[in-house]
């Protein structure tokens, strides 16, 4: 399950800032940036052409295609925003397929986290570092950018918690 550590020493360097930037930006304005979107799309392009075998590196390509009908579907729908979208998409080549199922029980704990998380500081004096959040007061409305790359991180941290001794 997950990627080799190899291939997961090649993306997080990469990965982890672009996904630190999605969670912050998607809180802060309730929006992703289509530049982070790229961004992730450029490191599979660059990087995954180096660690992954070609075969599997072209059929990689193939989940950015079907998450992204998936996604605009939904977001058709009112279910997803497009800016999740779109990210789901880029990040859908980095988790190989015979992994949906971890990947979608990892997405599930940082939806829950990430929710309870969010709601717990915008109840709390830590609100106050940030007050002009566009999260804060969106109603309903929750910043999907937060678990997503929460869980992106987590997938492609997988070897590396494995390795610690923590393990999953």
């Amino acid at each position: 399950m997950g990627p080799t550590l190899t291939q997961a020493l090649w993306l997080l360097p990469f990965v982890l800032p672009i996904c630190l930037y999605v969670a912050w930006s998607d809180m802060q304005s309730m929006k992703i940036p289509n530049r982070s979107v790229v961004a992730l799309v450029v490191v599979f392009a660059v990087i995954g052409l180096i660690i992954y075998p070609l075969t599997d590196y072209a059929w990689r390509w193939t989940h950015l295609v079907v998450v992204l009908v998936i996604g605009v579907v939904l977001n058709a729908a009112g279910a997803l925003g497009a800016g999740d979208a779109k990210f789901a998409a880029a990040a859908a080549p980095l988790v190989a397929a015979h992994d949906f199922t971890a990947m979608t029980v990892i997405f599930g704990a940082s939806v829950l986290a990430g929710y309870l998380a969010h709601r717990l500081v915008k109840h709390s004096p830590l609100r106050r570092m940030v007050p002009d959040w566009a999260s804060w007061t969106a109603g309903r409305r929750f910043p999907m950018g937060l678990p997503l790359a929460v869980a992106l991180v987590v997938y492609l941290a997988l070897p590396l918690i494995a390795r610690s001794g923590l393990g999953i």
